[in-house]
């Protein structure tokens, strides 16, 4: 007997980081970084992505498309650009969420007049708050997918006199004392640093009732973010700030099955104690040329299936 097609299915992809540069390192001075290269990659992923049969329903692009480095270099512009033109070239809808690196380039009001916002207008795909980018969409029946927001809280891409900059300032410096904010050293909860962000309230409950709304119609739910929310999916530095909020509202609900993350070039799994997969993708920019870091999941009514390339293993993800 033949076995079901998919319900679905979409491409993942994070980190690219592309800048027109040489090579040259992380900011510890011991990890390669591909800049030029990694426009390649995404070329190449592009490429597979827009031949797959049946056609994919949509690619979730997990954040951080361009480097901090064109900031410094004045090429910003021209790098999302380039980013964006090949992302462009699918015939399917991309959903991006915000990153760090992102933020070291636009302001926050910047980048909703850029490629880079893809929220939809509409009453299902309602944001919490004017700014915040969290929407949710259903690309079939019984399934929805929810963009969270990791950097609602954040000082990065926001104006220093505006209230939510005070506010995430404040928090920041409660919980990390270092005259260098990017620091965690000596920290308790080393994830308070510049580099990520945290969920407002205001997300949280909103998160809270779109969650309660899918437990209600039995759909199952598959959340990004651009910082993970699972230590056991990260180091404990690239940690949204109030990871352990998002996971509560995660674990008071039946309805979600998977949680899709970048950040953590190096990648992250776990399957967490209420049964939901904690995916954190490999990123494009540290991945040498002759391999790549993208996948294509495939979603079945009791499981996801991740084929992987380059660096990202496949997987399969039982609900």
């Amino acid at each position: 007997m033949e076995a079901a097609p998919p319900v679905f299915a979409f491409g993942v992809i994070a980190d690219i980081q592309y800048a027109d540069a040489d090579d040259g390192y992380d900011f510890g001075g011991c990890r390669r970084r591909y800049y030029r290269q990694s426009l390649k990659l995404l070329r190449d992923a592009v490429d597979a992505w827009a031949a797959e049969r049946p056609p994919l329903a949509f690619v979730l692009q997990l954040g951080d498309s361009i480097d901090g480095l064109n900031a410094r270099r004045g090429t910003a512009e021209r790098a999302l650009e380039q980013v964006l033109a090949e992302l462009g070239r699918l015939p399917v809808p991309v959903h991006h969420t915000w990153g760090n690196h992102d933020f070291y380039n636009f302001s926050r009001a910047r980048l909703v007049h850029t490629g880079l916002n893809s929220r939809p207008t509409g009453a299902m795909s309602s944001s919490p708050v004017a700014d915040c980018q969290a929407y949710h969409f259903s690309p079939s029946p019984r399934f929805r997918i929810i963009v969270l927001d990791a950097y609602d809280l954040s000082i990065l891409g926001r104006e220093p006199d505006s209230p939510r900059y005070q506010e995430s300032l404040q928090l920041l410096q409660e919980n990390n004392p270092n005259d260098n904010l990017n620091s965690p050293t000596g920290l308790e909860e080393p994830q308070f640093v510049e580099f990520n962000g945290g969920f407002s309230q205001v997300q949280l409950d909103w998160f809270n009732e779109v969650l309660k709304f899918s437990d209600e119609n039995q759909e199952k739910v598959v959340v990004m973010g651009h910082l993970p929310i699972h230590p056991d999916a990260s180091d404990r530095v690239c940690l949204a700030w109030n990871y352990k909020d998002a996971l509560s509202v995660i674990h008071s609900h039946q309805c979600v099955v998977c949680f899709l993350a970048g950040h953590l070039h190096d990648g992250g799994y776990c399957l967490d104690s209420h049964g939901v997969h904690h995916l954190t993708l490999e990123g494009v920019i540290e991945t040498p040329p002759e391999s790549n870091a993208f996948g294509t999941i495939y979603v079945y009514e009791d499981k996801m299936i991740l084929k992987g390339r380059g660096r990202i293993s496949d997987r399969v993800m039982h609900f």
